[in-house]
């Protein structure tokens, strides 16, 4: 998600610590149209309130001790293994996002290069040639630089992007007439016969419910980035900084809810894992779905490179404490994680996949779990005893998160073992 730096120095672009385009805004009208407009609104503001009650155990963890990074929270609450686990759990979610963004550009790429030069060129292809011509040489860069701007370019295609889908939402009818394509693959056509397809649901359950709260914890995790924030904030404090995270995570739900909405009522049962992807089976040449493919495309591929960088950092940590800058390690770790990288966003089948196994494992890691335990061991008995009512429930979140991930792993294997609904996806 978007966690702007709302604290008057947010641009000078030395550091790794920016907002990102939130990929998973892409996925939130599919979600929506397997759970229902009621259940998925309740769902989304449930987890907006667990992120700033996640972002308030990370404060008041890191104000006890003075610490300003999530790897050295966990190394202060269990040590190495602590740091370890962090690290670990911090790489595999930016590997997920990094994933996530490649998938767009290969999902998009090839429908704007035929739109614009009426020529098909694979998909797989352009990845590899996106990667080595231009996310790898900006990933060698030993510090961020320019990159550190594309959080204002980001946020910008995301307000674009959400216009754009509420304007289409008035312009495109339904059923869809698109004789070349079966978008409706999930729809019983007996209920498009009858003209339920295009009413809204309030409420429904299917295979694909499974995905909806791992694509919202997907969307919300921003808070490898809270403590650095929070070191550059003009007059830090812990109140000032629950304030910016809350601001940031109100202006998200609100976008993320309208574009949810407007999506699904666009397209209802027929909306695809990836919702820019949809609007391709109405019209392929369509300027503004264009002029926004192309924004997009534009941020996630300057974006990779940035999540590119808090990995190799924590790899660093990890595996080359306290050792001096080698450029031999910087190249060989970036190259070898887009190579990493482009081989899942190849043999992956959809970008629903990603948002799904990143949003069941990493995300309610680092939203539920990885706060809840290092407030319980961070925070000194003499403050907070351990049967406290705050430690209680932190320790209850954690668990919590560990319930949500045993569940929605479960469901996720299940519905990759059955194979029910692979026709779900982006393709």
């Amino acid at each position: 998600m978007e966690l702007q730096k709302m604290n008057g120095h947010g641009g000078h672009g030395k550091d790794d610590h920016n907002a990102i385009m939130g990929s998973g805004i892409l996925g939130l009208a599919f979600a929506m149209s397997n759970t229902g407009i009621i259940l998925f609104i309740t769902l989304l503001v449930f987890i907006a309130i667990v992120s700033a009650y996640s972002i308030h155990l990370l404060l008041r963890s890191a104000g006890v001790v003075g610490i300003r990074a999530y790897e050295q929270l966990g190394m202060r609450a269990f040590g190495p293994p602590g740091k370890l686990l962090a690290a670990c759990v911090i790489t595999v979610h930016n590997i997920g996002a990094m994933s996530s963004y490649l998938f767009i550009v290969k999902s998009e790429l090839p429908l704007v290069i035929q739109a614009f030069l009426e020529w098909f060129l694979n998909g797989n292809y352009l990845i590899i040639i996106v990667s080595i011509g231009i996310i790898l040489p900006l990933a060698l860069m030993k510090h961020l630089g320019y990159l550190g701007y594309t959080s204002g370019f980001s946020l910008t295609c995301m307000v674009f992007f959400l216009i754009s889908v509420i304007y289409k939402k008035f312009n495109i009818s339904c059923p869809l007439d698109d004789p070349h394509h079966n978008i409706t693959p999930i729809v019983d056509m007996h209920t498009v016969e009858n003209g339920t397809f295009c009413e809204a649901k309030l409420f429904t359950m299917n295979s694909q419910t499974a995905y909806t709260i791992p694509i919202l914890a997907f969307a919300f995790v921003c808070h490898p980035e809270v403590l650095p924030i929070y070191t550059e904030l003009r007059n830090a404090t812990k109140k000032r900084m629950q304030n910016v995270a809350n601001i940031s995570i109100l202006a998200m739900f609100i976008m993320y809810l309208l574009t949810a909405l407007f999506g699904y009522l666009t397209f209802f049962g027929a909306v695809e894992s990836e919702l820019l992807h949809t609007y391709s089976r109405v019209d392929p040449l369509d300027v503004l779905i264009l002029c926004v493919r192309l924004a997009v495309l534009v941020a996630v591929t300057l974006t990779v490179p940035v999540v590119l960088f808090p990995i190799r950092r924590a790899l660093l940590q990890i595996f080359f404490p306290d050792q001096p800058f080698h450029w031999a390690r910087h190249v060989i770790i970036a190259f070898s994680l887009i190579f990493v990288v482009n081989l899942l966003v190849i043999f992956v089948p959809t970008i629903r996949d990603i948002f799904g196994l990143i949003g069941a494992t990493s995300a309610p890691s680092l939203i539920f779990i990885l706060p809840g335990i290092f407030y319980v061991r961070i925070v000194p008995k003499e403050q907070e005893p351990l049967l406290s009512r705050p430690k209680i429930q932190a320790a209850c979140f954690a668990a919590l998160g560990f319930l949500f991930m045993v569940m929605s792993l479960s469901f996720i294997i299940t519905d990759w073992v059955t194979g029910e609904s692979r026709s779900g996806g982006g393709h």
